[in-house]
């Protein structure tokens, strides 16, 4: 599947428009965060892109074109009318009008790439069917590699910070919470429990979404985003457009970092320029370089290139792809890929790619055996009130046998 939109659907017409991420261009790009996951299933700013975009498109659910071995858990698209996207970018006002009004058999262009068509129906479909292309000439962002997520992501939040609060009102900052800067910067959802902290919004905004629990003598510099249910434990420093997703826990020093949901980093230790999957733990005092000592800038292995590309990045991190672990006291080196389900428990710094399945973390190290990462999966997945099911475990296991 690399086609742009080439794709069959044999599922009964549904004659509503439906929107549809295709996954044609990028998927290859964004792994190993997508070995698990479609593009659009992605967190940056708040929100992830699928519901960004239903939200700006006032669509209650969507359907995805992706890696086959994904359809397990993400809805295919049913054949007849569609809005198909490509959703890994922010649309400004008027691109976003644009695709609103697309009509049948038109498709916007950006840098030579459909980023965006309304067609008739999805049985049968090929680039023959679009009648008219519309090429958008403003400047987007764009995100197109991993590190994209943390370099784009103070936009990313400013853009999700009006997008969710808009006409809405803030819960009340505590008495004991101090602000330096706007206090209109600061958006508190319901449950929230936040006392003697420090917040800081003369770089951006900070939002806390519900239930999250921030604990005493925290320090958080925005843009950052504290998604729903995340706990920011004692004495934690947060700076530089960081964003936490649902269920995470933080502690110690983070900054320009992207933590996808359910993800843990519960102890002291540092951690920048970096993305981290689901159902990740890294243990306490682990350690995440994102500068080289000679200041030089850093490469990263690309799956798709099969090689070290440049990020053209002087400050860049760790990748991790979904449920990778670090034990206690791990150093990882700056440009440095942590596959899926990998373990990395050895002394010595891992290589810059550890691969999926690792157990122990280099490159001689034998896998992590498949029923023991379902059970680990399992446990971990149950302490968030959230049940393993056969299609996690269909996914985990397509990636074992073909990664």
């Amino acid at each position: 599947m690399r086609g742009l939109f080439l794709y069959f659907c044999r599922i009964k017409t549904n004659k509503m428009l439906q929107l549809v991420f295709s996954d044609a261009q990028y998927w290859e790009n964004f792994l190993p965060l997508t070995y698990t996951r479609p593009v659009a299933d992605m967190r940056v700013g708040i929100l992830t892109f699928r519901e960004r975009w239903e939200k700006l498109l006032n669509k209650k659910e969507s359907f995805f074109i992706t890696e086959e071995y994904l359809h397990a858990k993400y809805a295919q698209p049913k054949s007849g009318e569609a809005l198909v996207i490509v959703p890994n970018f922010l649309p400004s006002e008027g691109v976003l009008n644009q695709i609103k009004n697309l009509k049948i058999g038109e498709a916007l262009v950006y840098e030579n790439e459909i980023i965006a068509s309304r067609i008739s129906s999805l049985e049968g479909f090929s680039l023959a069917h679009i009648e008219n292309t519309i090429d958008i000439e403003e400047s987007l962002v764009f995100f197109k590699r991993p590190w994209d997520l943390f370099s784009y992501n103070d936009k990313a939040i400013r853009f999700d910070f009006d997008l969710v609060t808009k006409g809405r009102k803030s819960q009340p900052i505590p008495p004991t919470t101090f602000v330096k800067g706007n206090k209109e910067d600061v958006f508190i959802e319901e449950g929230v429990d936040i006392d003697f902290s420090f917040l800081n919004t003369k770089d951006g905004p900070v939002y806390i979404g519900k239930n999250a629990k921030i604990m005493e003598n925290v320090s958080i510099k925005g843009p950052v985003a504290i998604c729903d249910h995340v706990l920011v434990k004692f004495g934690t420093q947060i700076s530089g457009a960081s964003t936490f997703g649902p269920h995470c826990k933080i502690c110690g020093e983070a900054g320009d970092v992207v933590m996808f949901g359910y993800s843990s980093k519960a102890h002291g230790g540092y951690l920048g320029n970096s993305v981290i999957g689901e159902w990740c733990n890294m243990g306490a005092g682990t350690n995440a370089s994102n500068l080289k000592n000679n200041y030089s800038l850093i490469k990263m292995w690309s799956y798709k290139d099969q090689n070290y590309i440049d990020t053209h990045l002087q400050f860049c991190g760790t990748i991790m792809g979904d449920h990778g672990k670090t034990a206690i006291n791990t150093r990882l080196n700056s440009g440095t890929v942590v596959g899926v389900a990998a373990n990395i428990f050895k002394p010595e710094f891992p290589p810059h790619l550890v691969n999926n399945f690792s157990w122990g973390g280099n490159e001689e190290d034998p896998k992590f055996f498949l029923e023991k990462a379902y059970e680990t999966a399992k446990v971990m997945m149950a302490r968030r009130n959230i049940t393993l099911t056969e299609a996690d475990k269909s996914i985990l296991k397509y990636i074992y046998e073909n990664f």
